[in-house]
């Protein structure tokens, strides 16, 4: 019988709020004082971090952003031992079991085995892109969620007929209105205005709707 694979042992350092982890996990009960892995975790893990090629591995907590921000870029030949990674998150909802980690072309192959196998060990299901600003979740589901809106603002159906229509015709848990409404229709504009500032794709624009939330927001926040 074959053993186990070894999971690297690793540290946490924590960098200010993490939108990954605003609660305890397994990941971050298991960190020692010292490791073979570093997890940066927080709003300023880009900021704390330092290059360290002792590590196997180091992550650091990214939001839309790239990882280039923090790590510079040369001429498409830029990696080392640093990945990024991000745990989706759809807007206040808790945070799901999906890690997105994000590298780099030339990233070592052993740092990202090092880093799926101890975020897998921690229970974590580990998807890895390479590094273009927004996560693959919010590039693939936003343009969905917009057009949702649109078509509401459009009259095609009543919202609570198109989340019954995407419920029973695809087996869809949630309806796209009742989710946004459940998990903040201000979010979904933040993040649907940095991928539309970014790539200029219609389908990343803010719906009309998401832009009157967060004016709201704002509104109540003594921003208007």
């Amino acid at each position: 019988m074959a053993e186990a694979a070894r999971v690297p042992t690793h540290e946490i350092l924590r960098a200010g709020e993490s939108r990954s982890f605003p609660e305890q996990h397994k990941l971050l009960q298991m960190g020692l004082q010292a490791g073979e892995v570093l997890i940066v975790v927080g709003a300023a893990a880009g900021s704390a971090f330092a290059h360290d090629p002792g590590r196997t591995a180091i992550l650091i907590e990214i939001d839309r952003e790239c990882l280039g921000v923090h790590t510079g870029e040369m001429a498409g030949a830029e990696g080392s031992n640093v990945l990024g990674f991000a745990r989706y998150r759809l807007g206040d909802a808790p945070p799901s079991d999906l890690v997105e980690l994000v590298r780099q072309p030339a990233t070592r192959p052993e740092a990202i085995a090092a880093a799926r196998a101890v975020l897998e060990g921690a229970g974590l299901q580990v998807a890895v892109c390479m590094d273009f600003a927004g996560r693959i979740v919010d590039r693939l589901i936003r343009p969905v969620f917009n057009e949702a809106l649109r078509k509401l603002d459009e009259g095609l159906a009543t919202a609570a007929d198109m989340d019954t229509t995407m419920k029973l015709g695809l087996g869809y848990p949630e309806g796209p209105i009742e989710r946004l409404e459940r998990t903040g229709l201000a979010h979904h504009h933040d993040v649907t205005q940095a991928l539309f500032a970014t790539y200029g794709e219609r389908a990343y624009a803010p719906a009309r709707r998401a832009v009157v939330a967060k004016q709201r927001q704002a509104a109540a926040r003594g921003g208007l």
